[in-house]
């Protein structure tokens, strides 16, 4: 026996409603994913922008500066080049996450469909909302992960700058 809603199984309704909000979902992450690389994109620049300022301003020599903002831009677009390589693969995460989430719902509601009984209705809720927690920490604990691997490997080039600035600096405080 299957169920209707207006005419139509309730089964293909629940199809047809969950590719409408998979669609709308997908959409609303891009246009996310868009809105964090352009902000990230002017972030930078204005970043870049702030180095070239405060490097022009500590350095005495035309060359010195030359060469150290060149070295410190390198620096900053490895650094940001890393950041946006490991957003984009967060971002890819979190969208095969969310869509692999989705599809267990969808599953989980068709078998919630073909329930033979309230018992079984329960043992099927419980089991889902089980594997959707397991799967959510398991998840958080991979992007965590992720986060902090992007994050100290952005830093490295700043760090290895900001060393080069310490020992440029000290020099002429040593002589």
């Amino acid at each position: 026996m299957t169920t209707t809603v207006k005419g139509k199984p309730a089964i293909r309704t629940i199809e047809d409603v969950a590719t409408r909000a998979k669609e709308n979902f997908e959409g609303i992450v891009k246009a996310q994913q868009e809105q964090a690389q352009k902000q990230f994109e002017q972030t930078m620049s204005a970043a870049k922008e702030q180095v070239e300022k405060a490097s022009g301003q500590l350095l005495k020599g035309y060359e010195d500066l030359t060469a150290f903002n060149k070295d410190n831009v390198e620096a900053l677009l490895r650094s940001g080049s890393i950041v946006a390589k490991g957003a984009e693969d967060l971002g890819k995460e979190v969208v095969a996450f969310a869509q692999a989430s989705f599809d267990k719902q969808v599953e989980a509601g068709k078998a919630a469909l073909q329930a033979r009984s309230v018992r079984e209705l329960v043992d099927l809720q419980n089991d889902y909302f089980k594997a959707s927690v397991d799967a959510f920490v398991a998840e958080s604990t991979k992007l965590h992960e992720m986060s902090v691997q992007v994050a100290n490997a952005a830093f490295a080039p700043l760090s290895a700058r900001m060393n080069a600035a310490v020992e440029t600096f000290s020099k002429p405080l040593a002589a």
